[in-house]
């Protein structure tokens, strides 16, 4: 997303990550939204296949020349072979079988520019959808999954197309053109060749629709797998810490059990092709040996019709093999193409390009009225939840774990749309604002310290444009980082990685700089400081403080003692605001937030 984001981490009515899957859908159905996906380029494809067919013809013409100098040379045993004819008819061979091969090059040039850049074009399109995607769909969805998309699936489309449809036409023009030139040669030799290979149309076809329920199920299952892989890899740490990897071996081996399956079945379907193919090429050689030998002893053809009936049978069986061949990494490509075209009809956010009203410059009154929401439409977990905040206060929101605080600062952020009610900045709706809108009012510093790969000054500045190198240098002098960012190699040039040994803390100023450098007028922080220890919680704390100087600030925080200073705190429970004011006062209440103080802390 190009905007940062909060997941909920308590109230996620999904549950486990899911995987979105597809059932078997309708081949065709498939193939044609592949074509109107790449309609702009069928000119081009047809061109590609047009000189497919006419090399494929050039090509198939040469058996019968063969035939007439096998004839010539049969002849010219007993009266002396005529050598002029036998060159001219070599330097014709030559010639066809050339311009064949130069037609079969732009073909293959033309398909792999063409596929490509349909691949790219999808990559492109997967992009941009992302960030048109709502909150709720990732929230559901396995990052392993959606990667698998972009990479696998698109891949898979990408290659089937350049190699199975050039193959795919060349073969039937080869299949069909033999037929017609043996046709024309001997109608008995060509109706025992058809004969001897309808057991392989009738083979084919019925491989092909035992075996493409087992295509989809394979890249389905390759995203189940990805997505397991990234998850366990991400949480490396915790599954070495918990002892988990019986657990994730186990979860891993019943994914690729599954994806063994699945691939073995369809791999297994499709590679039987090519032997039955071979066997019915073998049965045709044989079955035209016997029949021309038989004829050419009654005298009816010639030897040199034998000749040319023994390549016109391989030319004629071979394509079935590559039709085979191209039908199933076809089937491979539709099975991926439901997949990417899933994603890219998923539902979008709204579209907003109607929206006119923007705020620029703002005071930063924000007010909650009678806010109503639930991740599920049938389960509310924000209820008639009401708040104004004075612009410039710092309000800080606590709870137990489940209470909706995260969500509140979700649906501040439009990362979600409320049920019921409204939420206000300086007396305008967020919902007459852009999405884009709202989140350039914020700046937010986050419990998760995401940093890119790239050097320190990008990861500063990250999506903001003009930022000078002494706005950058100032900003880490502020939150005290700037003396162990000259530490490094390469100062502000260097680059983060995996290599780069930054701790905790240290990732965390980078955030808090980095918020000041977007300098919104209003502020969140969600439990920025809850994953480090004591002393640099102080650093971080004070960074903060500078960073919420004339800003208005909603805190979310599990260390209370960091939040005693805030303006007005919103205690939550189950959804509702259960008790509001400052710090001594809610002390004096001895009520919930008493009571989560003092689990914190010792009372003398």
């Amino acid at each position: 997303m190009s905007n940062a984001t909060i997941r909920n981490r308590s109230n996620n009515p999904h549950g486990p990550m899911m995987i979105h899957g597809s059932g078997v859908k309708d081949f065709k159905k498939s193939i044609g939204k592949l074509l109107m996906y790449s309609k702009k380029y069928l000119v081009v494809i047809g061109i590609a296949l047009l000189f497919a067919i006419i090399g494929t013809i050039l090509s198939i013409l040469g058996p019968n020349k063969l035939r007439e100098m096998t004839d010539i040379i049969t002849k010219g045993l007993v009266t002396g072979i005529n050598l002029t004819s036998i060159k001219n008819i070599g330097f014709l061979l030559v010639t066809l079988y050339s311009i064949s091969a130069v037609f079969a090059y732009l073909q293959g040039y033309i398909m792999a520019t063409v596929t490509q850049k349909i691949s790219k074009e999808m990559r492109s399109d997967i992009s941009l959808k992302i960030n048109k995607l709502p909150l709720k769909y990732f929230d559901s969805t396995t990052l392993g999954d959606v990667l698998s998309r972009v990479t696998n699936d698109v891949d898979t489309i990408g290659q089937a197309l350049n190699q199975s449809l050039g193959s795919l036409v060349t073969s039937i023009t080869m299949f069909l053109g033999s037929l017609i030139m043996m046709f024309s040669i001997n109608w008995i030799m060509t109706l025992v060749a058809i004969g001897s290979t309808f057991i392989g149309f009738f083979f084919m076809m019925l491989i092909m629709t035992k075996s493409q329920k087992y295509f989809v199920c394979q890249q389905k299952d390759l995203g189940a797998i990805n997505g397991h892989i990234e998850e366990i890899y991400s949480g490396h740490n915790v599954v070495k810490v918990y002892n988990g990897e019986k657990k994730a071996l186990k979860e891993f081996k019943k994914i690729n059990e599954k994806l063994y399956d699945s691939g073995w079945k369809s791999q297994f379907l499709s590679g039987m092709m090519m032997p039955i193919m071979g066997f019915i090429g073998n049965f045709g050689y044989v079955a035209v040996c016997v029949v021309g030998a038989s004829l050419a002893m009654n005298g009816q053809i010639t030897f040199g019709v034998i000749v040319a009936f023994m390549i016109y049978i391989r030319l004629f069986t071979n394509p079935l093999g590559r039709i085979a061949q191209a039908a199933t990494r076809l089937q491979s490509a539709v099975a991926a193409s439901e997949r990417v075209f899933e994603f890219l009809e998923e539902n979008e956010l709204v579209d907003e390009s109607h929206k006119t009203k923007a705020l620029d410059t703002i005071k930063g009154n924000v007010e909650f009225k009678h806010v109503k929401f639930g991740y599920d439409e049938n389960k509310e977990i924000i209820h008639n939840f009401s708040s104004y905040v004075k612009a410039g206060q710092k309000i800080a929101i606590v709870g137990p774990t489940g209470a909706g605080k995260t969500t509140i600062v979700n649906l501040l952020m439009r990362f979600y749309e409320i049920n019921e009610g409204d939420i206000v900045i300086d007396g305008v709706s967020i919902k007459e604002l852009t999405r884009e809108n709202v989140h350039n009012l914020f700046c937010m510093v986050l419990q998760d310290t995401w940093l890119f790969e790239g050097t320190v000054k990008e990861n500063i500045v990250y999506s903001k444009k003009g930022v000078k190198d002494e706005e950058i240098a100032t900003a880490c002098k502020s939150v005290g980082i700037d003396h162990f960012i000259r530490t490094l190699p390469k100062g502000y040039d260097t680059v983060l990685n995996d290599k780069a040994n930054l701790s905790q803390g240290q990732k965390q100023l980078l955030t808090i700089a980095r918020a000041m450098i977007q300098n919104s007028p209003l502020l969140i922080l969600d439990e920025a400081t809850s994953s480090v220890d004591t002393r640099t919680e102080l650093l971080i704390q004070e960074a903060m403080d500078k960073l919420m100087v004339g800003r208005t600030s909603f805190v979310i925080a599990h260390r209370l003692s960091t939040i005693k200073n805030a303006d007005l705190i919103l205690v939550m429970k189950d959804g509702d605001i259960v008790e509001s004011g400052g710090h001594n006062e809610l002390i004096a209440r001895n009520g919930l937030y008493a009571e989560l103080y003092n689990s914190q802390f010792e009372v003398n």
